[in-house]
């Protein structure tokens, strides 16, 4: 279940960023807009704000988690499939706003399959547990990023999406099997404890300095890697490969490498723990960005765009299974969903606010120095580790 929900949870993203700057590239679209167009993901970074909503209120159906994972499904079917009807050269406008409704209703979704997780979850299964999730997560990213340029270059874009949104049948079916959690929640009574309580709980378990730099930790730990991957489609697209050719190599090798750097990653966490797996997953996905760095001075090269894809694939898997059972350590089970949605809005923080810029960036200087700056980006979360993830230290209990 943790797959497939993961592949649910990770199936949006590509269609409002990575995937939807492919389609505006063939129709034309400048890059300035291209970069810009990261802003339509803003409710991954806002999700927090409704997210008590989730801990607070019931839905009359399958309890507090799947019930509302339900609803968002089903609301995430209908806005992929309305993409159809777009047309981003003649309706930019448009197509935004349909991607602002994906995002939103993706970003609730991942309140609510994120608060399941974490919940059904035990403390030695979170880093398990967090590499199958990251994996399925994956997965759909080489689908919708892979598969649907693949398709793009024999079918019409609309109807790509159309496809899309049928897989977003996986999740639904998926939500029916998935067990209830156990664990005893004490959910909150009112709205306003919903909203108030999940704060002063997180800074009362970890303390008021560490909660601060925990905070900017979640935010910087991953935008080196943000900040290539929301130019990567275009870089690669303008020095002269072909969509099929993203396709094949991205969904092939790339599948493969995604497929060995999570497990590899969740296999070492049991070993290492979440702090050590932090400090040598992050300094890995650092270094993968040299791969972009190599192509951008070499040009069309096929066997380093194979490297390239498989490196980022990797290490990636690895960083996101460390990042995200890092998240879940620091979750009180009674406030999960709000929790968890703070955390990860400033990891979308990074990733789509932050990386806006990202196409003026490359028009100033060039893709080189563009890549060179995304390694840089990478430094500042690395330096806070001794911090908030010493080495060789155990993560807090946050119900201790």
């Amino acid at each position: 279940m943790m797959l497939l929900l993961g592949f649910s949870s990770g199936l949006p993203l590509f269609l409002t960023s990575t995937t939807l700057q492919a389609w505006m590239t063939k129709e034309g679209v400048n890059l300035t807009s291209i970069g810009l167009f990261s802003l339509v993901a803003l409710p991954y970074s806002l999700k927090f704000l409704w997210s008590p909503l989730l801990d607070r209120y019931v839905p009359p159906f399958m309890g507090r988690r799947r019930g509302w994972l339900v609803i968002t499904q089903i609301a995430l079917i209908i806005a992929i499939s309305w993409m159809f009807f777009q047309q981003p050269k003649q309706a930019l406008q448009l197509l935004a706003v349909n991607a602002i409704v994906i995002a939103f209703f993706s970003a609730s979704q991942d309140i609510a399959f994120d608060a399941y997780r974490t919940d059904v979850l035990d403390e030695p299964e979170m880093g398990a547990g967090a590499a199958i999730t990251v994996l399925g997560y994956r997965l759909a990213l080489v689908i919708t990023g892979s598969l649907a340029l693949v398709l793009a270059d024999r079918l019409p874009w609309p109807v790509v999406y159309l496809v899309m949104a049928g897989l977003m049948l996986i999740g639904l079916v998926s939500t029916f099997f998935a067990p209830e959690p156990t664990k005893p929640i004490h959910a909150p009574e009112t709205l306003a404890d919903a909203v108030i309580l999940p704060f002063i709980d997180f800074f009362q378990s970890h303390g008021v300095s560490l909660g601060v730099l925990s905070l900017l930790f979640i935010t910087l730990y991953k935008f080196g890697d943000a900040l290539l991957n929301s130019m990567s489609t275009p870089f690669l697209l303008q020095t002269g490969f072909s969509q099929t050719d993203l396709g094949v190599i991205r969904g092939g090798m790339g599948i493969l490498a995604t497929l060995v750097g999570t497990l590899v990653g969740g296999s070492l966490m049991t070993k290492l723990g979440i702090y050590k797996s932090l400090w040598i997953f992050g300094a890995l996905q650092c270094l993968s960005n040299l791969g972009y760095l190599a192509l951008s001075l070499t040009g069309q090269n096929y066997q380093l765009l194979v490297l390239s894809i498989n490196l980022e694939n990797f290490c990636g898997g690895m960083g996101t299974a460390a990042y995200v059972a890092y998240l879940m350590s620091l979750c009180n089970p009674s406030f999960t969903a709000t929790q968890y949605a703070v955390l990860s809005s400033l990891m979308a923080v990074s990733r789509d606010i932050f990386t806006a810029p990202s196409g003026k960036v490359v028009e100033l200087t060039g893709w080189t120095n563009f890549m060179i700056i995304s390694i840089v980006a990478a430094i500042p979360g690395l330096l806070l580790l001794p911090l908030v993830a010493p080495w060789g230290k155990k993560t807090i209990d946050p119900q201790a």
